[in-house]
């Protein structure tokens, strides 16, 4: 990837780009009646909904948003979501449909990553290590985020892929700035980075020594790897906003696959403003989603039947288009 650098990450203004499509003007001309959103953000990252309200896409819709913390793995953000400390999740797929197996009456919004060539969770061992091959992962110690979440479940499919029983390798928990160290350190056998830690995979190859096993395109192909998720209390009360949430988030997963350089721009300012090191930002790679943020059902369907699988999931009681968010039905419904 070709280096981008910055003069001045603290001088990086922020973008403000008035909302000129029709939709929204009307939108702004009715006043909406303002709604705040609480989340929790990813350490090296951002989401499309971070950045929509950085461009200024929010502005005039009536949607602020409140960063009240850091999510040590999406399991923790449905747990806060559920609670009501936030009123907006991120999750892998998996840990989302468990989330509403679970009882928590959640909505799949939008895919806030998606999974494909450039975007993509790595699963990375030192050169001299003997493994070589998925097959060897049985019996090894894997670093990686959370448990119970997207890193989690690729590896149990990566090793079913292999005829090896799923819970044949160690995880253990590894906050993502931590996972270098782990790794060079000898104390696990992987590090798994997740596709949405692309600095710090940028970190780890600038500093050599390690080669990666496989990933998890590998495994799952091009999915959506997590998706950003709502109380379905807070759809039906305020669908506007929803919608709007829903369509301005995607608008911006667009403008940054446009605009690559000035995206980084803004995500370095964005690390540079919560005490990171906004100089990684010139390793990410972007959100890797369809235009539109477009979710597919077999984005939800793979880890339903995986599930079913597993016996998590009881055969046949959920289907995708029961899960995703529907905006335009859910404005139609409330007119």
């Amino acid at each position: 990837m070709e280096k981008v650098t910055y003069d001045d990450f603290h001088s990086c203004p922020r973008i403000r780009q008035p909302v000129v499509d029709r939709a929204s003007s009307l939108a702004a001309a009715e006043a909406p009646e303002p709604v705040t959103l609480r989340f929790l953000a990813s350490q090296g990252s951002l989401s499309p909904h971070e950045l929509a309200y950085e461009l200024g896409y929010f502005d005039s819709l009536g949607i602020r948003l409140e960063n009240v913390g850091y999510a040590g793995g999406g399991p923790a953000s449905l747990f806060a979501l559920a609670s009501g400390s936030v009123d907006i999740g991120s999750a892998a797929t998996a840990a989302v449909i468990n989330s509403i197996a679970g009882g928590n009456d959640f909505v799949a919004a939008f895919p806030t990553n998606g999974i494909n060539e450039q975007v993509k969770s790595i699963f990375y061992v030192l050169e001299d290590s003997p493994i070589r091959s998925i097959g060897d992962i049985a019996g090894k110690t894997i670093a990686v985020n959370t448990l119970g979440a997207h890193l989690d479940y690729a590896v149990r499919e990566a090793l079913h892929t292999k005829g090896l029983p799923e819970n044949a390798a160690n995880l253990v928990v590894v906050p993502g700035p931590q996972l270098e160290q782990t790794l060079r350190s000898n104390q696990v056998d992987i590090a798994a980075v997740g596709y949405w830690q692309a600095t710090v995979n940028g970190q780890i190859l600038d500093h050599g020594g390690v080669r990666a096993v496989f990933d998890d395109t590998d495994v799952l192909g091009e999915i959506a790897g997590g998706f950003a998720v709502l109380r379905r209390d807070f759809v039906e009360k305020n669908p506007e906003a929803a919608k709007n949430f829903v369509e301005q988030s995607a608008r911006a997963a667009d403008w940054s696959r446009e605009h690559p350089e000035e995206a980084r721009a803004v995500l370095a300012r964005i690390l540079t403003e919560r005490g990171e090191n906004g100089d990684l930002a010139r390793h990410w790679t972007g959100f890797g989603l369809r235009k539109g943020a477009q979710a597919t059902e077999r984005d939800l369907d793979f880890w339903i039947g995986v599930l079913e699988r597993e016996g998590s999931l009881p055969q046949g009681k959920y289907r995708a288009s029961d899960l995703l968010f529907r905006p335009d039905a859910t404005s139609a419904a409330a007119n």
